[in-house]
């Protein structure tokens, strides 16, 4: 894929709108070429300022009927009215005012604010993709639980808790320093079969004990999320779903 083809993509790519091929090779381009991926930089620092600074606004109550009282008091018919189009191109012009209104409002909140939760399962995603894709899947490659664990010792203010779970199908391939969110996170890289699962971990931002295990699947990729003991854990992977709740089982029982 050329730059040029890339730029034109990117903010179909960063809006999730392009399909799993596509997004593919957009995000192998962006690993290779510099000056594609300082554009991507600058509009996801755009993206970023807009969701942080635009202002929310709330339906105002009663909105839709005032639209709907409008429309009928203009636009109804009567004996010996104007002719209906006339009347009604009056009645549009008196509710354009309220109509952009309620556009402005969709806007602000459906548009550029999208949910803290959607947002932060397409940052997992993106990670998991960006390993697969910039021959970076492990800073250190290592089955062994003990030559792992350390190597986050300094690079991390937390601890990392590393099993191998090889005798139940999962073996670990090692570890990485990955960032979700502009956050330090420990990846740890599991393999069942041909196919790669990343486990994600970083203190929760706000600490709100244990949580139930949720799912999710975005862009071909499957993801468990959970929390626990201040700690946040997603386990991504193009896994089977049956196989990665196995994996996501496992680790629970662990920690």
């Amino acid at each position: 894929m050329s730059c040029n083809e890339t730029r034109g993509l990117l903010d179909a790519w960063m809006d999730n709108e392009l399909d799993l091929r596509g997004s593919l090779e957009v995000e192998e381009h962006l690993g290779r070429c510099a000056d594609c991926a300082a554009q991507e930089r600058s509009l996801r620092q755009l993206q970023g300022s807009a969701r942080a600074n635009l202002t929310r606004h709330e339906v105002p109550a009663g909105l839709d009927a005032r639209l709907r009282a409008a429309l009928r008091s203009e636009a109804g018919a009567s004996a010996g009215a104007p002719p209906a189009r006339p009347r009604a191109l009056r009645a549009l012009r008196r509710a354009a005012p309220l109509l952009a209104a309620s556009v402005a409002v969709i806007v602000a909140a459906g548009i550029l604010r999208p949910s803290p939760e959607r947002g932060l399962a397409e940052s997992v995603i993106d990670a998991h993709v960006r390993s697969l894709l910039a021959s970076h899947l492990t800073d250190v490659a290592s089955s062994d639980q003990h030559t792992v664990k350390p190597w986050f010792q300094g690079k991390l203010d937390y601890s990392v808790q590393v099993t191998d779970f090889a005798a139940e199908g999962f073996p670990l391939s090692g570890g990485r320093l990955d960032y979700v969110e502009e956050t330090p996170a420990a990846a740890l890289v599991y393999r069942r079969g041909r196919h790669v699962i990343n486990l994600f971990i970083w203190p929760q931002r706000k600490r709100g004990g244990e949580s139930t295990v949720q799912h999710l699947s975005m862009r071909g990729y499957g993801a468990y999320r959970w929390s626990k003991d201040g700690m946040s854990y997603w386990a991504v992977s193009d896994l089977n779903d049956a196989e990665l709740q196995e994996f996501v089982e496992l680790v629970r029982r662990e920690r």
